[in-house]
This record gives structure tokens, C-alpha cells and sequence, in this order.
């Protein structure tokens, strides 16, 4: 039986029970109140399945940051949504953003591998989930202003280590956790949890410009002194660098059976880009790997440090900014430059871009985007070849 509960009065006379009292605001919804208090309750919105009768149910909350008087139309408003969103095909079930990532990072898993989640996971558990108030937040009750105030904090937050301590996070850095958290967003939206994406559309968007061409660059002379000055551990795993234009991280990945000695072909399967690739090596740059192998296991390593682990950023970090040091090279110089350096002479001795994006395992958008201002060298150079 319905109850009168559209107004202050008539909620303030009604007896409090666990049960809500329903008001009816179409077929198969309804709007309830929960009398809790002498002064105050919840709301609770109530839809019925036309194909199977099942009732379907959505806490509203309180709405006691509101007036009185104006609880019953926000309650009836927040229903009225609801209503809207299962009758577009969204889930019945309140998907928090909590929910959301975790239902990310286990898909991440399954589709790109652990290396993925676990940094989806980190960035998540760094950056979004540490804001528990938005971290419980139901997405469908997201707004673009949650999501901006999101972003204006992350923006702001200072850097508690590494080279940029105490400085504000880059705009590349705040695109990549921006990336990770639309990327959870718009799985939900996929999945049906939620019926728009409105609300994180324009305020996720990559700030522009934030990739900016990599400006250090180190010559063939340079590179040759930042090996000499490493340590011999170091000094192998530089050199590797110098020679194949591999991410740092990958190529401390590699193992012993990830290269095959008789065809001189390393397999690249621990990488950003994702699927495995296979490198033929010449000779020379394959005599380094051979080397390395000798007595090693076929799970070992393939660069490993003096006492047999595995290098990581963490290992390699300050041995690294210490020979670079040493060499007196640029400031910013780290392992990551010399792959930068390598990719910089393949473009600009006339490799096409899309062998470089290949073999350096990107895509070729990327590389035009850091490297393609070098191929106006090459190609003054072949139309200097046209002359008559």
C-alpha cells in the first residue's frame, strides 16, 4: 500500500520500521523511505523486471546535506535515473570505482600479462584509490566535476623520489595514470555498468604536447666512454643497449633461452609493446650475447649483474647516473638515452620507420612522432642526389 512521503510533514508522522514506505513514480518503480529517526532516514529506489517480476533494488543514501524539504525531489530525481539506466541496459548491480579498477586490472591480466596489470594496479592503488571518498564512489553518480578535481590534484601532487623529487608530476607522466584510469572507466562503460561516459569524456582527455621529442642524445664517442666508465656488469648491459635499440626493462628480462646462438635471433618477449618479436643480430652484435651465455643455465639471466641477478631500475639506477657521471655526459643521462640514441641513427641513416618501429618494438606513429624531424636530413640528402 503506498504512503504518503513527498513531504516533511507527512514523513515526520510516520512510525520507524526497517521496511521502507514506497512511493509509486511509474509501473514497476518506486521510490522508498526507510524511516530510521525521528528526524531523519534513507532513501531506496525499487524497480520491477516486466520479463521475470524480480525486484531490483539501489540505496540512494541520505541526502542530508540537503534541506528538508528538498530530500524528496533529489531522492525522486536520483530513481528517476536509475530507472533510466536500467531501462538503457545497465547493470542493476552499484559498480563502485573501486570495483572498476579492480575489474580492470584482472582483464589487463588475461589480455596483456602480469607486467601490465601490475602497474595498472599501482597506479590505481597510488593515485585513485587512495582517494577513498572517490574510491566508493557508484560511477553511475560520477560527475565531470569529481573527475576534473581528480586531475587538478594529481596535476599538483609533488614527486616524492627519483630525479624529479620535490618537483610537480610532468604532463607525460599525469597523461600515463589519466590513460590507465579512463582506460578502467570505459571498460565499465562496456560492460554495462554504467550507460555514459559523460562524465569522464572531456576530463581525461591526454593534455597535448606533453610527449615532447627527446632532445639528449648521445654520439657514437659518447657511448663508447659511458661503457668504458661502468662497472664490467654495467658495462655489458650498456653495451647491449648501444647495440639493439631495446627498452631498458626488456632487455633485463631476457633469459638465457630467449636467444638462439646457432641462428644469432633474440626473442623480445617481456616488452611494452606486448606480443613477441624476434631481432637477427649480426655477427658482431651477436658475439656480445654469446658471450654472455657461457655457463649459464637456459633460465639464467642473459645479462646478469657481478652476482647473478637479474638487472632491474632499482639495480641499475645509480650505477648508471655514477659511469654517466663519470663520462661527463649530459645531465638527464640515463639507460633509457641510449636506446633513444640508437633509434635517433637508424632514422636518420635512412632505415624506413617502419623496420625502426619493429625492431625498436613500437609503433611507427611514435616514432614519427620523437624521431621523424630527422628524416628532412635524409631526404636533403637524396634530392641532393637529383642534382644535374
Amino acid at each position: 500500500m503506498a504512503t504518503k512521503i513527498d513531504t516533511v510533514t507527512a514523513r515526520s508522522r510516520l512510525p520507524e520500521k526497517r521496511e521502507p514506505y514506497w512511493h509509486r513514480l511509474g509501473k514497476g518503480c518506486y521510490l522508498g523511505y526507510r524511516k530510521m529517526a525521528a528526524n531523519g532516514g534513507n532513501w531506496v529506489a525499487r524497480a520491477t523486471h516486466e520479463g521475470s517480476g524480480r525486484q531490483r533494488y539501489n540505496a540512494l543514501g541520505g541526502f542530508d546535506h540537503m534541506p528538508d524539504h528538498q530530500r524528496f525531489e533529489a531522492a525522486k530525481k536520483a530513481a528517476e535515473e536509475w530507472f533510466e539506466h536500467l531501462g538503457r541496459g545497465g547493470s542493476p548491480d552499484a559498480v563502485t570505482v573501486k570495483a572498476a579498477c579492480e575489474a580492470y586490472v584482472k582483464h589487463v591480466r588475461g589480455t596483456k600479462g602480469d607486467k601490465a596489470a601490475d602497474d595498472a594496479k599501482q597506479r590505481f592503488a597510488n593515485y585513485v584509490l587512495d582517494d577513498i571518498k572517490l574510491a566508493s564512489m557508484e560511477l553511475p553518480k560520477l560527475t565531470p566535476a569529481h573527475l576534473a578535481a581528480w586531475r587538478d590534484a594529481l596535476r599538483d601532487r609533488v614527486t616524492k623520489s627519483g630525479p624529479n623529487r620535490g618537483k610537480k608530476r610532468t604532463a607525460s607522466t599525469l597523461n600515463r595514470d589519466m590513460t590507465c584510469f579512463r582506460a578502467a572507466l570505459n571498460l565499465a562503460y562496456k560492460d554495462g555498468h554504467v550507460t555514459s561516459d559523460f562524465a569522464w569524456r572531456g576530463k581525461l582527455l591526454p593534455l597535448k604536447n606533453a610527449d615532447r621529442k627527446r632532445e639528449l642524445y648521445l654520439d657514437r664517442n659518447q657511448r663508447r666512454t659511458f661503457v668504458a666508465k661502468a662497472t664490467p656488469d654495467l658495462a655489458q648491459f650498456l653495451r647491449a643497449l648501444a647495440l639493439v635499440p631495446l627498452r631498458p626493462g626488456a632487455l633485463a628480462a631476457l633469459t638465457v633461452a630467449d636467444f638462439d646462438k646457432r641462428l644469432k635471433v633474440l626473442k623480445i618477449g617481456k616488452d611494452k609493446a606486448g606480443a613477441d618479436r624476434r631481432i637477427v643480430l649480426p655477427p658482431k652484435t651477436a658475439e656480445l650475447f654469446e658471450d654472455a651465455i657461457k655457463n649459464k643455465t637456459s633460465a639464467a639471466p642473459l645479462l646478469a649483474r657481478a652476482d647473478g641477478s637479474a638487472w632491474n631500475k632499482d639495480a641499475w639506477k645509480w650505477p648508471v647516473k655514477a659511469a654517466a657521471n663519470a663520462a661527463e655526459l649530459p645531465d638527464g643521462t640515463t639507460a633509457y638515452t641510449l636506446r633513444h640514441s640508437v633509434i635517433s641513427d637508424l632514422v636518420h641513416d635512412g632505415l624506413d620507420l617502419l623496420t625502426v618501429a619493429q625492431v625498436s618494438g613500437t609503433s611507427v606513429r611514435m616514432i614519427e612522432q620523437h624521431y621523424g624531424h630527422l628524416r628532412s636530413d635524409v631526404a636533403s640528402a637524396a634530392l641532393a642526389k637529383l642534382v644535374l
